[in-house]
């Protein structure tokens, strides 16, 4: 089957927060959008964030303040330009996810800011602890009443320069499809659960995230940047058995959880950055101070108990009910923890309009790299996907419609 050429001005290939704000920007600049995911459009990483997104509101805070954060973070590997964009368009993302229906938590006439790790300022928005699903759901439903085309099961199978600027060959259920348009978004997220897969360990991630889109793009002959650095969540559910692989949200040491060892001692900075704090608790698991899961995995105590019941239940009812639900109750009694692999840091190099090094070709989320460099803070994946999306989409939207 092919595709008329004239059918689509850009294709959106992925359906997590990324692709959706690519897809919506460029739908609402005009362009005739497909949206295309190897399996559903629900099926996506970014609906299971849960910690929140950050963005400059305190009045102790600023961009520049959140930039200073997220060099210092990512050691200062990250592309300050691509840094100075996410941060100085938080705000206006934020603004722009309400206006589609996303409604954060509010205390005190202004939102419920909370302080992450690897944070100087308290600057992170959440809608409770499903943060995540509230953005992709706003994203989804804006995107299914415009009008963009959806393509369902179109896993993407090779990428080459076509007629009018790009042709994307896809896998389907009836074989293969073809379909040529001026601009390609890849938004298709990163590789961690197959990863996990190859090293035997557990992941955060949804099974769709295979990296295949990252490959199929340098093949085609984009620049990459950083892919060897992936990110372990620090706070990995490691029992119950129903918990491992679930991260436990990091705000859960944002309102006072800290971790402790074996002999009840805390042994890091619980708000320290995500790859400093992973690296403590394998270092405090190695030494012999880690505790052992009842199924005799390594771990460490996440002492929840410290976090006031009013936080948890706004900030954290998502995460209460999934341990009540096995019979433990976080905020009477600490619960086992250990690093869980989460998120590829680097990915395709783009620029600050998000185009990749092959004109025409757009990347954002998870499978751009530059904006974390090697270590990603929380909260700035969700605004990554906002912030970029948005350029992508509109970007794209501008070469295919000049």
């Amino acid at each position: 089957m092919r595709s008329d050429a004239s059918h689509f001005d850009v294709l959106v290939i992925g359906s997590g927060a990324s692709g959706l704000a690519a897809a919506v920007a460029a739908d609402g600049a005009g362009a005739r959008v497909a949206l295309a995911t190897k399996t559903t459009l629900q099926a996506c990483n970014s609906a299971k964030a849960q910690g929140g997104i950050q963005a400059a509101f305190g009045d102790d805070d600023s961009p520049e303040i959140h930039a200073e954060d997220v060099m210092r973070s990512s050691h200062d590997t990250a592309n300050p330009r691509l840094v100075e964009v996410l941060t100085s368009e938080a705000p206006s993302a934020i603004h722009w996810l309400e206006e589609l229906g996303v409604e954060f938590t509010r205390a005190n006439g202004g939102y419920r800011l909370a302080r992450c790790g690897g944070a100087s300022r308290k600057r992170l928005l959440q809608v409770g602890d499903r943060t995540g699903h509230a953005i992709t759901k706003a994203l989804r439903e804006t995107y299914e009443a415009g009008a963009g085309a959806e393509l369902p099961h179109h896993a993407l199978a090779a990428l080459e320069p076509g007629a009018s600027g790009w042709r994307a060959s896809f896998q389907t259920k009836e074989g293969v499809v073809e379909i040529d348009v001026g601009a390609i978004v890849l938004a298709a997220g990163g590789r961690c659960y197959a990863e996990a897969e190859a090293r035997g360990e557990l992941s955060t991630n949804h099974p769709n995230a295979t990296g295949e889109t990252t490959r199929i793009a340098v093949e085609a002959g984009a620049e990459t940047r950083d892919l060897d650095a992936l990110q372990y969540h620090p706070n990995g559910g490691a029992w119950p058995a129903t918990m491992q692989g679930y991260s436990i949200p990091e705000t859960t040491r944002a309102y006072g959880a800290v971790l402790l060892n074996v002999d009840s001692e805390e042994f890091t900075d619980s708000l320290g950055p995500r790859d400093v704090v992973s690296q403590a608790i394998f270092d405090e698991v190695e030494k012999g101070k880690g505790v052992l899961t009842p199924d005799g995995r390594p771990a460490v105590w996440l002492d929840t108990t410290r976090i006031a019941p009013d936080d948890a239940e706004i900030s954290l009812p998502y995460m209460l009910r999934r341990y009540r639900g096995a019979d433990i109750d976080p905020l009477a009694e600490p619960i086992y923890t250990y690093p869980v692999l989460h998120y590829q840091n680097g990915g395709l190099v783009i620029d600050e309009h998000a185009e990749t090094t092959l004109e025409g070709v757009y990347a954002c989320g998870e499978i751009a790299g530059g904006t974390h460099g090697r270590n990603r803070m929380m909260g700035n994946s969700l605004l990554e996907c906002t912030v970029f999306g948005r350029r992508a989409g509109q970007a794209a939207a501008a070469r295919a419609r000049p």
